[in-house]
């Protein structure tokens, strides 16, 4: 009835003899035709007629509603070939109509009709091919702007539904956007055109594109009158570069590249520098560091301000593109991982790490350090069990100090100890687990102490290796060929390097001297200082000393000398404060090239890093964009990735800076992705850099600690079990919002308390994560009791399932206590809601909940309150009934069940009386008992 007004437009022209004006005489019978009546023609009509009589139609809206209904009126003759086709001719009359509306109509409904015959391909075959596609075709030229882009939204349609033949896009469609993109083509078609040709392409393919679409691509790259065209061309260069490959991207597209990038429309220099990253993915290794780097250094020193801001915006993605897996080792020591799967893939990971990307450090190695290499290595061939020391050792990446104690463990000592995990700031890691009989105990032993799990360990210094070798008195002969190849100049260097670090540690800590702890430890670095400085200029007395000083650097120390120059307990503090002073990020004792060549690698360019650690200076927010530091956060994650965990010291303060960002923003980009940064560090750079972070983040903003918040399981999971525990004291906290109307925030809390309880033990579930839940349930919002029932039916089937059976049995008594028994309704409802949970997920065993839970359920049967017995009455009937155990065995808890249905089926409520009655599959518990619960907000 909605096309009656319009069907009155197209009366018949001798309907007029029906007016009014003619009734000559009272006699005369007034006759005024309805619409009904051609109504009821058009009924008459065969859907071919009824097409050709509105499409002949002078009336616009006429025309438009054909177009509309041509899909209907192929469903109704597609039993019949010719009709179709007659169909499908006038659909092409159709198309040449003058008015815009009407072709903008029909061309909506080609994908439409396109699909149909392509399901009904045996009845109209090539259909499509003959009769639609070159209207499609026609359209892209069109001089209306609405028909063109109606009909390029519908040439992408049919390509991604595939319902073009690959033949017909050779030579209908490339060919005809070839043409449009001629040098005399319209302006606005020409521009068209190429972004036509440019969202195809993947869509068609590499062979395809590389011959008849990539030779006009390049043409339009250089297109030196419309800077438009362009700018097209550059906004889709990466995906270009995506479909051709490798080769034709270095061959013909990245000298068309670099000219775009020079190009005198800041536009168009905006529109490379987002596409950098998929235009970099496309090249070897070799020429992204070559030569797109220096490109994108120029990007980011361009003039306009909207260019650097996209290149900065581009800097991080594009540094991701420099990642290479094999020297990246990225892996994460898993607790329920047995030592020797962890021992195989550390092996593994240091092995690659050391061919492909070692740290530079090692190679900058002073004479000392060289002697040391050779020292250490002479004495492996005789040392089968001898413990070596487990990494190296050196002064904290900020200092860039020569200091080196010893170098890696030599390939001798790989069949008695694992290799080691690489470690930025030169520290390796403690060996996680050893294959020697004799170091298992020990090593096990290291493995789960509190202090070295949660820190990089420090290498011990083995003063006893002469008298483990030996006999105790003389070296061996090995070790005589080697003394004197140890230069004196290279022990003179560590003496006075190990003096000016204690120097300066005692300068550091001089502020602070009021406190015990740092007086103590001044005392330590003092006496340490004054062994080390005994006779130190006394060149008579240097002979005597000479042995202990030259051996320092291999961690040897000869006992049979006047004494050492630095006892043991001295130097392990001196080596805890060095630690301590390189994690805490602090660099006040070094000067600005001190902490720039600490920051150097070799995974991607120098510049690029620089550029990025640079996003977080204040004076770029004013001169690049004031989200600056929210896009290195975002980005953070996959720069850390690419630079390896051996390199985060690289990353590390620019991390803590972007953390006590003053934006909210940027500590909330950092919130959302800590657990994945923490996965890509491991277990302890997480724990010395990350945890401290992480914690601030707990008590931040609720836009920062729902990101914190969302991940909280993902976080945890990847700390060591004591460390987890100590957040069980924390988690009370998230119960207390900014806002108390931010409801999604205690569920999300639920939502992550049911991952967290596989992380803890049923104690901890029951002293900590029990109050939480039990909370929850009572909220004000249905949709955060909701979850919380889930909870708690886990917590059940936790506990229930706990050594001790205690702890289930004691929370079973508290729901009974707190919701089963409680004085207000919406409590004993949450208590059935629970029941109705444990029951569904099968919690408890259907024999213990007949004893523990079900009697208590039972006598809410008496409840005053409607919405609760109503809720029993569907928890009954349509849950707890369809278990298996009440409909084998008849016992008196099934009986007892069966009078309290009987009992609701005679209640004084209708609605009670309808659910107590009604059979399980006739409706749903679900959406009924969400409807009842919401009733309750």
């Amino acid at each position: 009835m909605a096309d009656l007004s319009l069907l009155q437009e197209d009366l018949p022209e001798d309907a007029d003899g029906f007016g009014v004006d003619d009734c000559s005489s009272e006699s005369d019978v007034i006759v005024v035709p309805s619409a009904l009546d051609f109504v009821s023609q058009d009924d008459m009509l065969t859907p071919l007629g009824r097409l050709d009589k509105y499409a002949a139609s002078e009336n616009v809206f006429n025309r438009q509603m054909v177009a509309r209904s041509l899909l209907d009126t192929l469903r109704e003759v597609c039993d019949d070939e010719r009709e179709c086709i007659a169909v499908l001719e006038r659909i092409s009359r159709l198309a040449d109509d003058s008015e815009p509306t009407v072709r903008a109509e029909l061309m909506e409904q080609v994908p439409h009709i396109a699909l149909f015959c392509q399901e009904n391909r045996p009845a109209i075959p090539y259909a499509f091919s003959k009769y639609l596609l070159p209207i499609v075709v026609r359209y892209l030229a069109d001089q209306n702007n609405q028909v063109r882009k109606t009909s390029q939204a519908a040439l992408l349609a049919l390509l991604e539904q595939e319902l073009i033949e690959r033949v017909d896009v050779e030579t209908k469609v490339c060919p005809v956007l070839v043409e449009l993109t001629a040098p005399d083509s319209n302006d606005d078609v020409k521009t068209e055109a190429v972004a036509i040709m440019c969202k195809m392409a993947p869509m068609v393919g590499k062979d395809i594109t590389e011959r008849l679409i990539l030779p006009r691509f390049c043409e339009m790259c250089c297109d030196c009158r419309m800077f438009h065209v362009r700018k097209v061309c550059a906004a889709n260069f990466g995906d270009i570069c995506s479909v051709v490959g490798q080769q034709a991207t270095e061959e013909m597209l990245l000298p068309r590249f670099f000219q775009l990038c020079s190009d005198n429309v800041w536009g168009v220099r905006k529109a490379c520098a987002e596409c950098f990253m998929a235009v970099s993915c496309a090249t070897c290794q070799e020429i992204r560091r070559t030569k797109l780097s220096a490109l994108f250094i120029n990007l980011i020193s361009d003039p306009s301000r909207w260019v650097r801001q996209a290149a900065f915006q581009s800097l991080g993605p594009f540094i991701s593109t420099f990642a290479n897996p094999s020297s990246s080792g990225q892996y994460f020591k898993e607790e329920n991982k047995s030592s020797e799967d962890t021992s195989v893939e550390d092996k593994n990971s240091s092995e690659k790490i050391r061919g492909a990307d070692a740290p530079e450090d090692i190679e900058a190695r002073p004479t000392g350090g060289d002697s040391s290499v050779h020292l250490e290595e002479t004495l492996a061939e005789g040392a089968e069990t001898l413990r070596q020391p487990p990494g190296e050792l050196s002064a904290p990446a900020e200092s860039s100090s020569p200091l080196r104690l010893s170098p890696e463990p030599p390939p001798d000592a790989a069949g008695s100890e694992e290799e080691q995990e690489p470690c930025p700031c030169g520290l390796a890691s403690q060996p996680e687990a050893g294959t020697g009989a004799q170091d298992s105990a020990p090593l096990d032993q290291e493995l789960y102490n509190s202090f070295h799990f949660w820190r990089t360990p420090l290498p011990e210094i083995d003063l006893d290796v002469e008298l483990q070798q030996g006999s105790g008195s003389e070296p061996g002969p090995q070790g005589l060929d080697v003394e004197p190849e140890v230069p004196a100049p290279g022990s003179a260097s560590i003496t006075m390097a190990t003096r000016k670090e204690l120097e300066e540690m005692i300068e550091n800590l001089e502020p602070h001297i009021d406190d015990p702890d740092v007086k103590a430890q001044v005392d330590v670095l003092a006496a340490a200082l004054r062994a080390s400085s005994l006779d130190a200029g006394d060149e008579a007395g240097e002979a005597p000393r000479r042995a202990p000083q030259d051996e320092l650097p291999s961690c040897r120390l000869d006992h049979d000398a006047a004494g050492p120059l630095i006892s043991e307990e001295t130097m392990d503090s001196a080596l805890h404060y060095i630690h301590n002073d390189s994690d805490s990020g602090t660099s006040s004792g070094f000067s600005p090239d001190e902490e720039r060549r600490a920051k150097v690698q070799d995974v991607v360019p120098q510049a690029l890093l620089d550029q990025y650690l640079s996003m977080t200076d204040p004076s770029r927010a004013q001169t690049v964009d004031t989200e600056i530091a929210k896009h290195c956060a975002y980005s953070l994650p996959g720069v850390a990735l690419t630079l390896g965990r051996q390199n985060w010291h690289c990353l590390r303060e620019t991390y803590e800076t972007l953390a006590s960002d003053m934006q909210w923003k940027v500590r909330r980009t950092l919130a959302f992705s800590i657990h994945e940064l923490a996965v890509i560090l491991g277990d302890q750079l997480t724990a010395a850099d990350l945890v401290p972070i992480f914690n601030g983040f707990l008590k931040d903003l609720d836009e920062v600690r729902i990101g914190v918040l969302k991940h909280l399981h993902d976080f945890l999971k990847l700390l060591h079990i004591d460390k987890r525990r100590e957040y069980l004291y924390q988690l009370q906290e998230f119960l207390v919002t900014d806002n108390s109307r931010n409801w999604r925030f205690r569920a999300e809390l639920a939502e992550q308390l049911i991952l967290l309880l596989e992380l803890y033990s049923p104690r901890d579930v029951y002293d900590y994560l029990r109050p939480i839940a039990l909370n929850l349930c009572a909220d004000k919002v249905s949709s955060v009791r909701w979850i919380s029932y889930k909870l708690v039916s886990e917590m059940v089937r936790k506990l229930h399932r706990a050594a001790p059976p205690t702890f289930g049995a004691d929370l079973i008594q508290e729901l009974v206590e707190s919701f089963g028994r409680c004085p207000r309704w919406s409590g004993r409802q949450a208590f059935v809601f629970v029941c109705q949970t444990v029951i569904e997920d099968d919690c408890l065993p259907m024999d213990q909940f007949a004893v523990q839970l079900m009697p208590h359920l039972l006598t809410l049967a008496n409840d005053r309150v409607p919405n609760v017995r109503v809720l029993l009455a569907k928890t009954l009937r349509q849950t707890l009934l369809e278990k298996e155990h009440f409909l084998t065995s008849a016992s008196c808890h099934q009986e007892a069940v069966e009078q309290t249905i009987m009992a609701l089926q005679m209640d004084r409520d209708s609605d009670v009386k309808y659910f107590a009655s009604t059979h399980p599959a006739s409706t749903r518990i679900s959406e009924d008992a969400l409807s009842t619960a919401s009733s309750t907000y």
